[in-house]
């Protein structure tokens, strides 16, 4: 049994239900700042454009638009969840240590928090997986 192996057993046995309102939350909520990005283009193409990191902006916009939207809404069904999670981590690394921080770590700067939070969440749930009320444990269960 290699490592990805062990870790994903350790977190299917390791996952209390509570966790599941929270991996719901937490797919809603990227999927509703999935869908703001969408609705504000202009605002995340100004975000992505001070980074400098010499992508093509419109298809980076596109990416964090699409990975949110999509995500969140596998996050929240319980659907490939893990691998969800593992594609929202690049986006919420650039958020915390790039975007946000430029506004200084304060109580005040309540977008470095949240998405500070978010990826604590993200990677936690790339971790211990969907849990007991997700369609990846119904599919297990019914494709026996």
């Amino acid at each position: 049994m290699n490592m990805m192996d062990r870790i994903e057993h350790w977190g299917d046995t390791h996952h209390p239900a509570w966790m599941d309102i929270v991996r719901i939350a937490l797919g809603v909520f990227l999927f509703a700042k999935g869908i703001s990005f969408i609705s504000d283009t202009t605002k995340l193409s100004h975000l992505v454009t001070g980074l400098d990191f010499h992508l093509y902006t419109v298809t980076a916009v596109h990416y964090v638009a699409f990975a949110h939207i999509f995500g969140g809404f596998l996050i929240a069904m319980g659907c490939l969840t893990r691998m969800a999670s593992i594609i929202q981590i690049p986006i919420l690394l650039t958020a915390v240590f790039f975007v946000n921080i430029r506004s200084g770590f304060s109580y005040l700067n309540s977008e470095l928090w949240l998405s500070m939070i978010t990826l604590i969440l993200v990677i936690t749930f790339a971790i211990i997986g969907s849990g007991r009320y997700s369609m990846d444990e119904w599919m297990r269960r019914h494709n026996k």
